[in-house]
């Protein structure tokens, strides 16, 4: 490795460990505030608090990594631009293929460690997290599996849902069992569907089985629909329920084709699988824009204004992103369409600024 090449990665990842810690101490301080009263009232130490927290790093890391890479390559570009020390390079023969090389395999780098977490640490942190915050925060007993299924455990009420649909807030497959003060079964209602309209459930397709006190035998009967009374809101299934960020690709690929056979909506999870495999690839893309961007003479003495662009173009792309996967999540665009777009318009802009380097 020449010594040129050490001392750019070396300003590119001195920038990236500022810009990393900085973020995400201010995340971590907003989200504190935003949730310690509930910590509070539900009686939860300090100690577990801070645990909750410290789990949520690796999924907030995984969100601003791209950027990060993006702002500190920028900078780094940006100083060397100011000092005209790229002018000097120039000069000495050193063509824009050297730095166009040492970004694309910084990317290239920074792409594989995204995934490594993502795929790693994201799904064991998040589902610790999610699954503390139930329980201690909230006080709800409910336990989601990895085969999709979602139990909640209420007043002498055991809820079963095989699927929860959050787009259209529609459970599908569920069975509510009843009991006594003794746990005896006295009422079991299996529904193949349910909407929350109006603040209650609309239950379709039952088949209700009630014991009777003088028979002691079960009477069946049959409902087209029913406005159930059941204790839980669409919140509290979606807070349970399995989320893509719990799983890696291959849990996530597993997990979408089993709700496709078994005939439930499964385009959320199919965006989101598509967005998993997407996501690395921006370190890439915005390394090669942040080259594009850093070396333009007419930034060589305002520093100040690479940096506000940087900032800018960092939340065009996540809001073109985000816009594009709730298209997908509608159904507008194709899932594939949907996690690749912003990827293929950043790619096509990085390309452009290559091209004009002045």
């Amino acid at each position: 490795m020449l010594i040129l090449d050490r001392y750019f990665i070396r300003e590119v990842f001195k920038f990236l460990g500022i810009i990393l810690v900085t973020v995400i101490s201010i995340f971590l301080a907003v989200e504190f505030f935003e949730k310690i009263d509930d910590f509070i009232e539900a009686g939860v130490s300090m100690q577990r608090a801070a645990v909750y927290f410290l789990l949520r790093i690796p999924f907030v890391l995984v969100l601003l990594f791209p950027m990060a890479i993006f702002l500190s390559s920028l900078i780094a570009l940006g100083l060397m631009n100011k000092r005209n020390e790229l002018l000097a390079l120039r000069s000495g023969g050193v063509s824009m293929i050297f730095f166009l090389r040492s970004l694309l395999s910084l990317g290239l780098l920074f792409s594989l460690m995204h995934f490594t977490i993502s795929e790693i640490l994201v799904p064991i942190s998040s589902g610790k997290a999610n699954q503390m915050y139930t329980r201690e925060v909230d006080k709800k007993e409910a336990l989601a599996s990895k085969e999709k299924n979602i139990w909640i455990k209420g007043n002498r009420r055991i809820s079963h849902i095989k699927y929860y649909n959050p787009s259209t807030q529609t459970i599908s497959g569920i069975t509510i069992y009843y009991f006594d003060e003794k746990f005896s079964l006295i009422r079991q209602i299996d529904a193949a569907s349910a909407t929350f309209k109006n603040g209650k459930w609309v239950f379709r397709h039952i088949l209700e089985q009630s014991l009777s006190p003088e028979t002691g035998e079960y009477n069946t009967a049959f409902h087209e629909q029913w406005d159930g009374t059941l204790e839980i809101f669409p919140e509290d299934v979606e807070e349970v329920s399995k989320k893509s960020e719990e799983m890696n690709v291959l849990e996530l690929w597993e997990y979408t084709d089993t709700v496709d056979k078994e005939g439930y909506d499964a385009t959320r999870y199919r965006v989101d699988l598509h967005a998993k495999m997407a996501l690395p690839f921006v370190s890439i893309i915005l390394c090669v824009l942040a080259l594009g961007i850093g070396v333009k003479r007419k930034y060589r003495d305002n520093l100040f204004s690479v940096i506000a662009m940087g900032i800018g173009v960092a939340f065009l792309y996540w809001i073109l992103n985000s816009f594009c996967l709730s298209l997908g999540y509608g159904g507008v665009l194709p899932p594939i369409v949907a996690a690749w777009v912003a990827n293929c318009v950043f790619a096509c802009a990085s390309v452009a600024a290559l091209a004009n380097p002045e």
